[in-house]
């Protein structure tokens, strides 16, 4: 059965400014504009590029319980979350396995604001409602808010002329700011290894800020391809690609994400999803891991090529992969036997039909500029 896409609040700015539009997660999404992904990806480094992530959910906990019962779904440190800072999450199975990731801020000391992927928003709302919501308020936010991405090294002196305080936030650091008069919700990440902030913004004000951001000579508007490069050269997980339900956070490499104290040594150690399993693989090892890979010629590896060891053995596979303009060669990132996972490795990709040397890389690819202060 055909179904018609959703559009995000600024759809018709998309149309207006050129962009090619292609579905993604069930919106009609722009993947690159006029300037091409690139140049796109380029500017985003070197001043400030405007991403529409109008489609990922927006969702508010509410409730004296609200921290403690999202620690029963994720294997973070929610409780001591301090108000106006935000974290890296998972939502994690009764395997292990990652359900999505997720970014979770605390807005005030019973409040929660939390983003997750587009392609997962309505499981995810489904999940909180039917495991923790008996013990707090669950509030969509899926159609009353749009979500504004303005990433690079230009985008603070962008967004400081119309409130000049973001000056001082720092990395992972989330605010309520007001905007061209309207009360927003800041946090200042990104996905882009760049400086940046993401913008929560009542829908009917969402064009008339775009449109203010795009007006800064440093802004452009900056589509999917490059979203998906920039992310990529810093070493950032795309979910339903390089993790999923199939995947735990030790294979995937993001042992980072689990809050110390919510280890298997930590003082409130466990009491997530698939925790034992979780465990057991940092005690024990895992038998595939997720690595950077760096192609030695300059052929794009893309997701699905097969990795193969010296004898031709199949060992694993590339999960994400392109180019980097950045970087100026080809990079990707993928899964091989924890045999296989030591830096500087010589492996081989498999590129329509035809071997191609990659080595295990570190990853990063391209240095973070994250503002720690």
């Amino acid at each position: 059965m055909f179904m018609s896409l959703l559009q995000t609040p600024l759809h018709a700015l998309h149309l207006e400014l050129g962009a090619k539009m292609v579905p993604f997660a069930g919106y009609d999404m722009p993947v690159q504009y006029p300037l091409g992904v690139m140049k796109e990806h380029l500017h985003t480094r070197d001043q400030a590029g405007l991403f529409d992530v109008s489609h990922m959910g927006q969702i508010i906990l509410r409730g004296a319980d609200a921290a403690a019962a999202l620690e029963t779904l994720v294997p973070v440190d929610i409780l001591d979350l301090p108000v106006g800072l935000q974290r890296y999450a998972m939502f994690t199975d009764a395997n292990g396995g990652i359900l999505d990731d997720l970014m979770v801020a605390r807005l005030a000391d019973d409040v929660l604001f939390v983003v997750v992927n587009a392609a997962c928003k309505e499981q995810d709302l489904a999940h909180l409602r039917a495991h923790i919501g008996n013990r707090c308020e669950i509030e969509s936010l899926f159609d009353s808010r749009a979500l504004l991405a303005l990433q690079g090294p230009k985008a603070v002196d962008v967004l400081m002329r119309l409130a000049p305080e973001v000056r001082q936030m720092t990395f992972m650091q989330f605010a309520s700011v007001r905007l061209l008069g309207v009360d927003c919700y800041v946090s200042r990440s990104g996905y882009t290894g760049e400086d940046g902030f993401e913008i929560s913004i009542p829908v009917e004000h969402a064009e008339t800020l775009a449109r203010s951001l795009l007006a800064e000579t440093e802004v452009q508007p900056i589509g999917l391809g490059a979203r998906d490069s920039l992310r990529l050269e810093a070493g950032l997980c795309l979910y339903g690609h390089d993790m999923s339900a199939a995947t735990t956070p030790i294979e995937a490499s993001l042992l980072w994400a689990i809050s110390k104290v919510r280890r298997a040594d930590g003082a409130r150690a466990g009491g997530f999803p698939g925790a034992e399993r979780i465990f057991e693989q940092q005690r024990s090892g895992v038998a595939s891991k997720r690595i950077g890979l760096l192609p030695q010629e300059r052929v794009p590896v893309r997701e699905g090529a097969e990795i193969v060891d010296a004898d031709g053995t199949l060992i694993g596979q590339v999960s994400s992969g392109g180019f980097g303009p950045s970087l100026g060669a080809p990079l990707a990132m993928g899964y091989v036997q924890s045999a296989f996972v030591a830096l500087d490795s010589e492996l081989w990709a498999v590129v329509r039909g035809k071997r191609v040397p990659v080595k295990v890389a570190k990853t990063p690819f391209v240095a973070q500029r994250y503002y720690r202060g």
